[in-house]
């Protein structure tokens, strides 16, 4: 039986192709610089091929190189699944959660669901990261974090989801504005024009392009913002008018005695709130019992914590 690689050595290899600098991969993987090295010649000498194109100035992957980085990924992500599959024996009542979530979701969700959880399930222990969805699907597939909880429609085929439950948009504007004066809006034309939207990457800008048919808008320098929080002082400061998630609003988020926050008229637009994991993830109990506390959690008004009697 030939020698494979380890899997110590296929992490120098993915530690370098990022940062593509020795000395920083080092520091990366907790290691030497001299012992990354051996490490990575040992690997090319296994294999019979250089996998990285070295000098003084620079450090670049060869085409094969890459291509194992891209299948290292792959490899670790399973040897990390297994370990995960050892740990989860005894259920979804203890052990670590990785989750990532997308910051249109986070400061509105994620509260009320950690206070179920630790009451539900006080040995599970959540480890958070907040980014755009395609950045955490990407570390979801490298096997840095188990669960994404982010909205759809977005392409997550590779993936396992289950939806959650429905987060109707709603428009926002000063409380004088004329456009705004009815119950209930219709997504006229008017309005459209003067909805402020959220910089690319937010899965958010999409949903709204989409409810306003213009998909394959794209940016086009005007003014744009960052965070639902930043879009909500723009319309505040009269830019212009906003759609945000009703769960923003059930939160506050424009509660500002300045501004006005409107239903939308069918057809409604909005996103479905939904938990994705990988395909071949170890952890569905976890899955399940964080998917549940996420929509009793969602059930309960602002403000308001679980009762004893529930519990």
């Amino acid at each position: 039986m030939s020698f494979l690689p380890s899997l110590k050595q296929l992490q120098y290899l993915i530690a370098l192709s990022e940062h593509l600098n020795f000395n920083r991969a080092a520091q990366a993987c907790f290691v030497t610089q001299s012992t990354l090295s051996v490490g990575l010649k040992e690997l090319e000498n296994l294999l019979g091929r250089r996998l990285v194109e070295r000098d003084r100035q620079k450090v670049l992957m060869t085409p094969l190189g890459t291509e194992i980085v891209r299948r290292a990924h792959t490899v670790l992500t399973a040897a990390q699944d297994l370990v995960d599959l050892a740990a989860t024996d005894g259920g979804a009542e203890s052990g670590t959660l990785r989750v990532g979530v997308i910051p249109t979701i986070a400061p509105f969700l994620l509260p009320k669901t950690l206070l179920f959880l630790r009451r539900r399930h006080p040995g599970l222990r959540l480890v958070l990261r907040e980014d755009l969805s395609a950045n955490l699907l990407a570390r979801m597939e490298r096997g840095q974090i188990d669960f994404a909880l982010l909205a759809l429609p977005y392409d997550t085929d590779k993936f396992m989801t289950k939806a959650l439950f429905e987060d109707p948009l709603w428009i926002v504007g000063g409380k004088d504005d004329p456009l705004l004066s009815e119950e209930n809006v219709k997504l006229t034309p008017r309005i459209i024009d003067r909805l402020l939207l959220l910089e690319e990457g937010h899965c958010l800008r999409d949903h709204i392009l989409f409810a306003c048919n213009k998909p394959d808008r794209k940016s086009s320098g005007e003014i744009e913002a960052t965070s639902l929080l930043t879009l909500v002082e723009m319309v505040h400061s009269g830019f212009g008018l906003g759609l945000i998630p009703e769960m923003a609003v059930k939160n506050g988020l424009a509660s500002d005695a300045e501004l006005v926050v409107r239903p939308v008229i069918e057809p409604c637009p909005s996103r479905t709130i939904a938990i994705a994991a990988r395909r071949s993830t170890p952890r569905l109990a976890e899955m399940e019992a964080l998917a549940d506390a996420i929509c009793e959690s969602h059930l309960l008004p602002c403000g308001v914590e679980e009762s004893s009697d529930a519990r």
